[in-house]
This record gives C-alpha cells, sequence and structure tokens, in this order.
C-alpha cells in the first residue's frame, strides 16, 4: 500500500503496468489489450478521465474520486486499472480496498438484530475484507465510451482477482451496476466464479419541464397535493428560508452535524462522509476542473443551517447526493421534501435531463415522480469454500434488506 492511499503495483511491474495482456481476434486484424495499474485517479491524465468517465453523471468527476483518496470514508486504499487497446487507453475500472468491513452495518435491520450476539462477543466474526470495484459512492460503470469485448472483459476480471489474491482482500465485489454493465464483463465474470444479487435500486427522476409548476402540474393528483400542501406547510415557517450556495466552505462543520444526525438514524451505512472529503469538494464548488458543479440548497433559522441537499452537475445530468437535517424542526417544517423540491427546482432552471437521488427513503421519491433503476452486485471470493458459503447466505442477507428498504413506510 502507498503511502498517499494507493495501492501500488506489484514488484516487477514496469511503470505501473500489471503484466496481464490478451488479444481481440474479432476486431479487424485482432486488437492487443492491456491493463495498467494507477495508484491515484490524478495518474490517468484528465482529458483521458473526461474521455472514459460518464458523461452526464456528476460522481464520476475525477475531482469526487481524488476527493474520496484523501478522506476517511469507508475504504483504506484506492486503485485503478486502466485498460489499453493497442497501446492506447480504452477504458478504465476504480478499486476501492475496505480490509475490515463491518457486515453488521450493510445488512437489513432484522439481520443486525440476529447479528447483534456474535458482533459483540465475537467482532472479528463480523468484519471481512472486501474489494469494491466500480464508483464506491455512485452508480457502478466501467468506465469508456464502447462495450468492452470478450477477450478485454476477460483480462479485466482476471487483472481485479489477481488484485484482490495480492493484497489479501477475500469478497470481490462489482457493486451497483446496471444490468448492461455487467453482460459486457459477463464472460470474466462467469470465468471467475461470481454470481449475480440484486442491490438496491438508484431513484432517477426524469425531467424536461419548462419550470417547476411545470413539473408539479406533471404530477399525478393526489403527489401534486402532497407536494402543494407541503410546499405551505414550510413557506408557513416564517423562521425558516431556502437558499441555494455557490460557496459553502465555512458551512461544512454545520453540514456534518446535520450529516450525523441522518446517519444516526440510517438503516445501513456502508459509506460514512467525513469533513475531509466535504471540505475538499466544497473548496472547488463554483466549477471544478473535470466540469463538475456544486451548490447546496441549504435551509436556515435565522443564521442556523437547519438542512441541506448537497447537489452536483455535470453534463445533463445532476445529483442530490447526500442530506443533513435536523431532525427538532424537519417534520413540522417537511423539510426533507422541501429540500428536494428546491432541488429539482434548481435542476430544472439549469437544463438538466434528468437528477438522481440516493439509495434511501424510496417511498418519497416515488412520490417525486422519480423511477426506480435496477442495479445489480456481482460477487465472488478468491477461497472456495467461502465462496460457496457466501453463495448461500448472502442473497437471502441482501435481498432480505432490499424487500425492507422497498417496503412502503407510511
Amino acid at each position: 500500500m502507498s503511502a498517499d492511499g494507493g495501492i501500488a503495483a506489484p514488484a516487477g511491474a514496469g511503470a505501473g503496468e500489471a503484466g496481464a495482456a490478451g488479444r481481440d481476434a474479432g476486431a479487424g486484424e485482432g486488437a492487443v489489450f492491456t491493463v495498467e495499474r494507477l495508484e491515484r485517479a490524478e495518474d490517468l491524465p484528465r482529458p483521458v478521465w473526461d474521455e472514459l468517465a460518464p458523461a452526464d453523471d456528476p460522481m464520476w468527476g475525477q475531482d469526487v474520486f481524488a476527493a474520496m483518496q484523501g478522506a476517511s470514508i469507508g475504504p483504506d486504499a484506492y486503485a485503478y486499472l486502466l485498460v489499453r487497446r493497442d497501446g492506447r487507453p480504452f477504458a478504465a475500472l476504480p478499486l476501492s480496498a475496505v480490509r475490515r468491513l463491518r457486515l453488521d452495518r450493510v445488512v437489513g435491520p432484522e439481520e443486525r438484530r440476529l447479528m447483534a450476539p456474535v458482533a459483540r462477543a465475537f467482532p472479528r466474526l463480523v468484519r471481512v475484507s472486501m474489494l469494491f470495484c466500480g464508483n464506491f459512492l455512485g452508480q457502478g460503470h466501467v468506465m469508456g465510451r464502447e462495450p468492452l469485448p470478450a477477450p478485454a472483459a476477460r483480462l479485466l476480471v482476471r487483472e481485479v482477482m489477481a488484485f484482490a489474491r495480492e493484497h489479501r482482500l477475500g469478497t470481490v465485489v462489482f457493486k451497483d451496476f446496471a444490468p448492461d454493465g455487467l453482460g459486457a464483463l459477463r464472460p470474466g465474470l462467469d470465468a471467475a466464479g461470481f454470481f449475480t444479487v440484486a442491490a438496491l435500486p438508484d431513484t432517477e427522476l426524469p425531467l424536461g419541464h419548462a419550470d417547476f409548476e411545470g413539473f408539479l402540474a406533471s404530477l399525478p393528483a393526489k403527489p401534486r397535493r402532497n407536494a402543494r400542501s407541503k410546499i405551505r406547510k414550510f413557506e408557513q415557517q416564517e423562521d425558516l428560508r431556502m437558499e441555494v450556495l455557490d460557496e459553502f466552505g465555512h458551512l461544512v462543520p454545520a453540514m456534518m452535524g446535520l450529516y450525523r444526525q441522518v446517519m444516526d438514524r440510517a438503516d445501513q451505512t456502508l459509506d460514512v462522509l467525513d469533513e475531509t472529503f466535504v471540505r475538499t469538494l466544497a473548496e472547488g464548488a463554483d466549477g471544478g476542473a473535470d466540469g463538475t458543479e456544486q451548490r447546496l440548497v441549504a435551509c436556515f433559522e435565522g443564521d442556523r443551517l437547519v438542512g441541506y441537499l448537497h447537489c452536483l452537475f455535470r453534463g445533463s445530468g445532476a445529483v442530490g447526493a447526500r442530506i443533513g437535517l435536523d431532525y427538532g424542526l424537519a417534520h413540522r417544517a417537511r423539510l426533507y421534501h422541501n429540500l428536494h423540491y428546491a432541488a429539482i427546482e434548481l435542476a430544472i432552471g439549469r437544463g438538466c435531463r434528468h437528477i438522481r437521488f440516493a439509495q434511501t427513503a424510496y417511498e418519497p421519491k416515488r412520490e417525486f415522480g422519480c423511477e426506480l433503476v435496477e442495479q445489480s452486485y456481482a460477487l465472488t471470493h478468491t477461497g472456495r469454500l467461502p465462496r460457496a458459503v457466501l453463495r448461500m447466505l448472502l442473497p437471502r442477507a441482501l435481498e432480505a434488506a432490499r424487500e425492507q428498504a422497498l417496503a412502503p413506510k407510511s
């Protein structure tokens, strides 16, 4: 492991080259694929990153990954696999290594209750080392403008597994991938013994409305009435006001206190953002070098921040990345809903074609008009016996957690 949070290439690999290569016999005269390991996001030149990364997903900006590397949000180290075709960059896959992941933090409340006695008596039994492939904080992708040919998919997955074995990361997860993304990787996944489990879906709201009133008018009758009622309740709070801020670094300590209130109530906590991560992003809020822009939808009671939704924009896409709430007044002011309404209005005003929100609170997001975007995990283990145990136990636990998260709460 390198000192700055990356994981170095193995001894004998020149210039980060992993030494893996393959040939695509079906691409013209035959394309040669190689895989190179990089330690930091910045090791991939920014023009190459921007060419390969999803153009309309703000969570895939290079600055987001650079902020992750300097923070303590869950992973202990990061690396990046760069696939070259005939020597030219063709695709890339970020890796995040978590040495001691607490299983009781990523399952549903019922499973956590059953695991609690074991976690108290034998804490090491509920901690595992895992390698996450894709974006630890967002939707999973192999970066690239073209689907991976089968030889490249097999080569990339082999290199992922070699990396996991070298660094003693037993469980390997391709996290939150859409079906077509896993489909392109299937030749490599099948060869390595991966199995697929449904993950929590993403939530995406299609936009394209002329203004916020047009959005409200597009909702079915009951959600439209509910939205207008919640907006009126907020407006009746004479001491509260909503603002959209371009610069918000000075608010980061207050933001973290509100964020912790939300995380204390969360069913699952795979990642928990820290002040370093949020501050690093906030410092580049008004137009990052990678084209990602940020705004803070902030609610104040007087001069006191009582709620926020951190929004990122890239291309035609927007993300309401993380939320913070003062639960002392959140209910009476319908704060959760009104922060999201303000973010939707902001995204419409910027001409975004869609805005995505976190994998939580599905019921109100359905009421906003969000579509559920199906996602899956592809999992395996470097050892045969643990792989068999995972295949037997993990799908049931993850599916139960998914059902609980999607169940109506009202």
